[in-house]
């Protein structure tokens, strides 16, 4: 699972997972091609802020699971978490507006905006739709280069992947009440379970 903007171009893509420190093989990546890229029908490249940025990658060959490579929980579909649900976005994008990409694999703590606060004027306004969650908004966000990871929410007793990353504000990486946008991964399920066969 990643965003449609990540994979809209015709390319042959790779999945390397159990990976960290992407300039060392630390011996635990396994390399998988990907025989199949399905983005939602309704992607629009040049739309990103009408939503549906999301794409599923169908691998060659099913990945071995271990210490280092688990499934990921998905939610029930149509799940709404409240406002600061605990979350986290991992990813090697950049750490700062303009600043470098990470070699090691960073996590932030991005507890969830609900809908009615992000789309609220001072906030995100319009641009955020309801098959959209906003998490963030202080001192920590996504940045460019994190796009297509999850946000990763501990709900129930478990971790589960509520959002796939999508966009933060054209002002920067770190804006106050302008928090990171992700698909909302529950707006999705019907969706993913009808090509997933």
């Amino acid at each position: 699972m990643t965003a449609a903007h990540c994979v809209d171009i015709s390319r042959t893509w790779r999945v390397v997972l159990g990976d960290h420190n992407l300039i060392a093989n630390e011996g635990t990546e396994q390399y998988k091609s990907v025989n199949r890229v399905y983005i939602h029908p309704n992607w629009n490249r040049n739309n990103v802020a009408a939503g549906w940025d999301i794409a599923l990658l169908r691998l060659s060959s099913d990945a071995t699971l271990n210490t280092y490579v688990q499934l990921a929980n998905l939610p029930p579909s149509g799940q709404i978490l409240p406002n600061n649900n605990n979350c986290y976005i991992t990813g090697w994008g950049h750490t700062q507006t303009g600043g470098q990409i990470s070699a090691l694999l960073k996590q932030a703590y991005l507890p969830i905006v609900d809908y009615q606060t992000c789309s609220s004027p001072l906030w995100w306004g319009s641009i955020v739709k309801t098959s959209m969650v906003c998490a963030g908004g202080g001192s920590n966000s996504g940045c460019n280069g994190d796009s297509g990871g999850p946000l990763n929410c501990y709900v129930g007793g478990r971790w589960v992947v509520h959002g796939v990353t999508s966009f933060v504000s054209s002002l920067g990486c770190n804006i106050y009440m302008k928090p990171t946008v992700f698909s909302r991964v529950s707006a999705y399920i019907s969706w993913m379970n009808s090509v997933s066969i």
